[in-house]
């Protein structure tokens, strides 16, 4: 189990060689305030309207920034169809968590990620169209605690795909997490059974479901609910793994190859099916529902 910041840090570590990464997701994009923002993977100077244009792409490395929920939900979903689900579903503090003499207690950092994102856990659920077809929709949210996985997070996730089940709509889940949270305890880790659980019941009703991967995805989600799609679609460098690449070098000691762990090896080793620009994110996945729940392509 990872805590949210050794969450953060294991997922932003793993930058090309040059200039350390900057932190992820708003951090990326903090600072610059002005009319230009600096790409964290290339360090190049882009006008801000250009980046949003591109639906925050680099024009110059093709490097996608970390989405906000908000971000993600106005480029994916046909405008007025959201309907958030279990907005005020959180978790306790069975541990009673403190990081360290004098460190913030577990319930003062979560206070603080719900603070500075709107949201009250690293997940939120909803129902929705996507080019017309109607899913059940998870988008996690690293921005809140790295998007650990709590029991209000694996709670939220189950309670979605039981209802992808129930009503027979599309299920499509955006992962982004740094794993299991550690403040939980053993709580957290049962989530990924929970969710598993849920997903094999989806599964056999013949329900589809599609898993996009953003940067990052690992630990526990990356070995639970992740990789259980029946269609995988990750976005263009993201990292995907199970322990992230600094921990698997010290642990064997050896220098990991460039792009190991990134989306496009990935898809060379058959572990995801398909990476896909976020330019054309939306229109593959309504192609991708279409063809999978047998929804007739909207009239011309």
């Amino acid at each position: 189990m990872k805590s949210s910041e050794g969450a953060r840090r294991e997922a932003g570590e793993d930058s090309p060689p040059g200039p350390p990464e900057a932190p992820s997701g708003r951090a990326e994009r903090a600072g610059d305030e002005g009319l230009f923002v600096t790409c964290p993977s290339c360090r190049g100077p882009s006008y801000r309207k250009d980046v949003e244009r591109r639906l925050l792409v680099c024009g110059t490395c093709g490097h996608h920034f970390r989405l906000t929920v908000e971000e993600r939900l106005r480029i994916t979903v046909d405008r007025g169809t959201w309907q958030e689900t279990w907005p005020g579903l959180v978790g306790g503090d069975p541990l009673r968590w403190q990081e360290g003499p004098g460190g913030p207690a577990y319930a003062e950092r979560v206070a603080a990620a719900r603070s500075a994102t709107g949201h009250a856990e690293a997940v939120v659920t909803g129902t929705a169209e996507i080019a017309g077809v109607a899913v059940a929709l998870g988008v996690m949210d690293f921005h809140f605690m790295g998007g650990t996985m709590g029991t209000a997070v694996g709670e939220k996730l189950a309670r979605l795909v039981d209802l992808a089940r129930e009503t027979r709509r599309s299920l499509v889940v955006f992962t982004a997490s740094g794993g299991a949270r550690m403040q939980e305890g053993t709580l957290s880790l049962v989530q990924m059974a929970k969710v598993v659980a849920s997903l094999v019941r989806l599964r056999e009703a013949g329900v589809p479901y599609v898993c996009v991967l953003t940067d990052p995805t690992t630990g526990g989600v990356c070995a639970s609910l992740a990789m259980r799609g029946d269609v995988q679609v990750a976005e263009p460098g993201a990292l995907i793994g199970f322990a992230g690449p600094r921990v698997i070098e010290q642990t064997i000691q050896q220098t990991l190859p460039p792009g190991f762990q990134r989306a496009e090896t990935l898809l060379e080793r058959g572990m995801v099916d398909m990476v896909v620009h976020r330019g054309d994110l939306r229109t593959t996945l309504g192609r991708l529902l279409r063809a999978l729940s047998k929804t007739p392509a909207p009239a011309a």
